[in-house]
């Protein structure tokens, strides 16, 4: 017999492979394993090569086979105590269960990227208060999760206002040649000025062309004429990005947009650069650009400081305004072979990134669909007329506002990170908590309670079907509809949405596309 589903007016008017829903939980669990070590790593490749790493950078691995050092160093906000995040085993993955565990029931920053070769002068520390002095701040250390080789691993997630920056020691300078590439996201991109990886300034000024030799990744179209939407892998010189050699649009350049990517950038100094990109989970790279430097910046005039995450003069009186994703890169002394590159790219290939935590990769939208057969139609959102949670019907025919009320934003999980909590795609910073057992959409207050409350275990679905979320701080409850009403409930209890008729199948939800 269904539960009771009593008519309720609202005040407001595929078969997945088994084997992506495994990956999808996988994603969720810190894995506690060890990894195993790279026979080698992008630096070992390029040193082969005559061309070594002079700064390697990296949240998700190690980039030397044989380095077994900290990858990045977190803060967190409950008490400014500081972690250095290590690999799981010499030339391995982050050992992201270390970060899962210091961080959870707060919230951590990312405030420095080790220089993996050793060098202190290239450790990437954060612009603002207590780093280099400049005013951007720390990016949120637990934005995107991922997995690297099957390891769990987290991403340096960068929104506008957030950058990073090292003085450098032994980074090419003058017209010296060298070559960088950096690992970042199709998927996580603005126009705004500007998402760099590379060799910029030491005086965090523009000081004119060639000052700066970073790879640009965005859809910023800096001289205009440009075809297609990007993001598109650009050089940044100071003064301009530009996507081959001159103002005019490259014809040749192409929107990278998977969510792995592969950058490249090489500039010999004096008369040649080339751009690269690729997928960076499979395939070869892409000659984007290779020719002369453009006008006005032969020779070069490279400062030697390091960049990530916006563009040189931004950070001490202009507003950084960049967005982007970096999992790791690497600066090197000389003029790479293009067998180099390559070999380079096969190396970032089969480390095996994934979006293992999909469908809850924090940022991700999505909608959550019913399964019990009264209302499968039915999708849990917020009521604008108060604060309540309920389920109600959602199709292609629904007003723009029932469909972006009935879409979340997954985040990671406000009181413990390896679970989630659900953010309203259209009021920003108001999420699904219970209260007395009732769930309801409520602006963030930052306390330990709200976090607890608005925190939700996902695991398989109680009814074989989707998933259940379990409550952090009530673990014998799960999200349930009753009455058209979302509370949490256990399987049985004092309260009638505890009821067990029906519990599995109430309690079970499919993640579907978001219907905004």
């Amino acid at each position: 017999m269904p539960s009771l589903h009593l008519f309720r007016p609202l005040r407001r008017g595929l078969v997945v492979p088994l084997v992506a829903v495994l990956l999808a939980f996988t994603g969720l669990i810190a894995f506690s394993g060890t990894s195993h070590a790279a026979s080698q790593g992008p630096c070992d490749i390029y040193a082969a090569g005559g061309t070594p790493c002079v700064a390697a950078h990296s949240t998700t691995r190690a980039l030397f086979a044989s380095y077994n050092g900290s990858l990045y160093q977190v803060e967190r906000a409950s008490d400014s105590a500081l972690l250095n995040i290590g690999v799981l085993s010499a030339g391995g993955v982050a050992n992201a269960a270390a970060q899962d565990s210091f961080c959870a029931g707060t919230t951590c920053t990312i405030t420095r990227v080790y220089d993996q070769t050793g060098n202190s002068g290239n450790t990437l520390v954060y612009q603002g208060p207590g780093g280099t002095g400049g005013a951007d701040s720390a990016a949120t250390a637990t934005t995107e999760a991922l997995t690297v080789g099957g390891q769990k691993a987290y991403a340096l997630y960068i929104n506008p206002g957030n950058s990073y920056w090292a003085n450098g020691s032994g980074v090419p300078t003058g017209s010296s040649p060298e070559g960088e590439y950096m690992v970042t996201s199709g998927t996580h991109v603005n126009n705004g000025c500007c998402f760099d990886y590379g060799n910029t300034e030491t005086d965090h000024k523009a000081d004119g062309n060639g000052a700066m030799d970073a790879i640009n990744f965005g859809t910023s179209c800096w001289f205009g004429g440009c075809s297609g939407t990007g993001p598109w892998v650009q050089a940044d010189l100071e003064d301009g990005l530009f996507p081959g050699g001159s103002t005019a649009w490259n014809t040749n350049q192409v929107s990278e947009t998977s969510h792995f990517v592969t950058a490249m950038l090489k500039n010999n100094g004096t008369t040649q650069m080339a751009l690269q990109g690729a997928n960076a989970q499979s395939g070869s790279l892409t000659k984007l650009y290779s020719g002369s430097l453009p006008s006005g910046y032969n020779p070069m005039h490279k400062q030697g400081a390091i960049i990530l995450g916006s563009g040189g003069d931004c950070c001490q009186t202009n507003h950084n305004d960049s967005a982007g994703t970096f999992y790791e890169g690497a600066m090197v002394k000389g003029y790479p072979t293009d067998a180099t590159d390559a070999a380079v790219q096969a190396n970032i290939a089969a480390a095996g990134y994934t979006t293992g935590t999909t469908p809850f990769a924090p940022g991700a939208r999505i909608s959550l669909q019913a399964t019990t057969s009264c209302c499968t139609g039915d999708y849990i959102r917020h009521d604008d007329s108060d604060t309540k949670v309920v389920i109600s019907p959602v199709d292609s025919s629904s007003s723009a506002t029932v469909k972006a009320d009935s879409t979340w934003i997954v985040r990671a999980g406000l009181a413990n990170s390896t679970c989630v909590s659900f953010e309203s795609a259209n009021d920003p910073g108001q999420y699904l908590r219970h209260s007395n057992f009732q769930l309801y959409l409520n602006a963030n207050d930052n306390t330990s309670l709200f976090a607890q409350d608005a925190t939700f275990c996902p695991q398989t679905g109680q009814n074989g079907q989707g998933y259940s979320f379990q409550s952090v701080n009530y673990p014998d409850k799960y999200l349930r509809h009753f009455n058209y009403t979302v509370y949490t409930a256990s399987d049985g209890g004092s309260n009638t949405w505890d009821s067990t008729t029906s519990w599995a199948d109430d309690t079970s939800w499919l993640t579907a596309s978001p219907w905004s």
